[in-house]
């Protein structure tokens, strides 16, 4: 279809139908845009941040610096980055996706998620979700993480795997738990789907979740990767939990 007409259908659909922003609702001047109260209270990630897990830190380092937490426990992963902070309106974005049904939410989600991560992308790189288990799966009637990763591999003619990884077991829920009690609820739980075992050996690997609290899900999906023979793991998150202080 050629620009012009595909220009004068948007101005027509506008007409009957003015973009409104994807969080609150108010009228925006562009398709899936963010209203001004809305972006103020967006904290995107930029400037300086954590290598590995995509935390801001202080200061403009162009380097690659790692966060204390990152140094003091190393990642299995080797490089990762967040979109925005997991508050304000960025938790209102996710918690719309993951429990409101707002699938509308993926394309523009998507591409901040692949700006975002667009310092770690690689040509070849493989995209895949963490995954959810089955009976999660029913209730929440989809994968947040494997409606990102599509989006992202899209934006980015990168090819992605939205089944590449099975959860083997059913978890408990994990808020409230600590690193060490989260890591003991993942043990076993999550491995390579067996009729994508030749797919994941050699590959750069990128893991999509909509959220990095502890990391500890990424890390075992993660060691699943290389233990089915990845050559390198990157993650890239939607929202990122800062720590206080």
């Amino acid at each position: 279809m050629p620009d012009a007409v595909r220009s004068a259908l948007r101005m027509a659909l506008h007409t009957v139908f003015p973009p409104r922003c994807i969080c609150c609702g108010a009228a925006v001047s562009t398709d899936y845009g963010l209203c001004g109260p809305c972006w103020r209270e967006t904290s995107f990630i930029s400037g300086a941040v954590c290598d590995c897990c995509g935390l801001p830190l202080p200061g403009d380092e162009a380097g690659t610096v790692l966060c204390d937490d990152c140094l003091a426990s190393p990642r299995p992963w080797a490089r990762g980055r967040a979109a925005f902070l997991y508050a304000g309106t960025g938790r209102k974005l996710v918690l719309q996706l993951k429990h409101a049904d707002r699938l509308d939410l993926v394309p523009p989600l998507a591409l901040m998620l692949a700006r975002a991560a667009e310092p770690i992308l690689r040509p070849k790189m493989l995209v895949a979700p963490v995954p959810l288990h089955r009976l999660r799966l029913v209730r929440r009637k989809f994968n947040q993480s494997a409606m990102l990763a599509q989006g992202l591999a899209r934006e980015r003619g990168l090819a992605c795997v939205p089944d590449l990884f099975v959860r083997t077991r059913p978890t408990a829920a994990m808020e409230g738990m600590t690193r060490g009690e989260r890591r003991t609820n993942l043990e076993g739980a999550i491995a390579v789907t067996p009729k994508h075992l030749d797919r994941i050996k050699g590959k750069h690997l990128l893991l999509i979740d909509d959220v990095l609290t502890s990391g500890s899900t990424l890390e075992a999906t993660a060691e699943a990767a290389l233990a089915a023979g990845a050559s390198k793991v990157s993650v890239a998150v939607l929202a990122r939990v800062a720590r206080d202080g």
